[in-house]
């Protein structure tokens, strides 16, 4: 068999348009490994709360889709919060539209506040042949890590137009102190 070897000419090599070359910035094994234990840690806590939900429903099986489905909503789509932090004190606000305080359970750690809700929501239509009822809970969870220990004997929370906001003074020992070296 023989070859057969065809040239193209110049010009149809110039017509073609040049193939731009896109920089691309490699991800670093660190940014990966950071995101993969993001991951990770994210169905950590999806799965532990399907338990939860699991256990308060008197282990009933027969529902682990529908409650894995609501811890995912709880876990991924959590509440929505803003801290600051002062010399003194940090300061937490927390989104919860439609919970009042009776329906909201908080825990505070000194270097964690926890944030969990359940509200039943009701919706009933009449007509003349069929009644339309449907019950659902609304629930919500959030765990803040906190940037300093707090005094947890001297938190205060207060609701005010679906904002949760604490006020935690920190700890004896997480303010920050200027030490300037003396010579020996």
């Amino acid at each position: 068999m023989s070859e057969r070897r065809v040239a193209m000419p110049e010009r149809a090599l110039a017509t073609q348009p040049a193939k731009e070359k896109k920089e691309v910035t490699p991800v670093g094994f660190a940014e990966l490994k950071h995101v993969l234990n993001r991951v990770e840690e994210t169905y950590d806590s999806i799965a532990r709360r399907a338990f939860e939900l699991f256990e308060d429903s008197g282990r009933t099986f027969g529902h682990d889709l529908e409650d894995w489905f609501q811890a995912e909503a709880e876990v991924v789509h959590p509440i929505h919060i803003n801290v600051f932090e002062s010399g003194e004190a940090l300061t937490v606000q927390a989104e919860v539209p439609g919970f009042s305080a009776k329906e909201l359970a908080v825990s505070v750690e000194p270097r964690r506040l926890t944030i969990t809700g359940k509200r039943e929501v009701k919706a009933e239509r009449r007509t003349e042949k069929t009644i339309y009822s449907e019950r659902c809970a609304d629930r919500i969870l959030r765990v803040v890590e906190l940037p300093a220990e707090v005094d947890t004997a001297k938190v205060t929370a207060t609701l005010k137009d679906g904002v949760l906001e604490f006020t935690m003074p920190k700890a004896a020992g997480a303010k920050k102190v200027r030490l300037e070296p003396t010579v020996a």
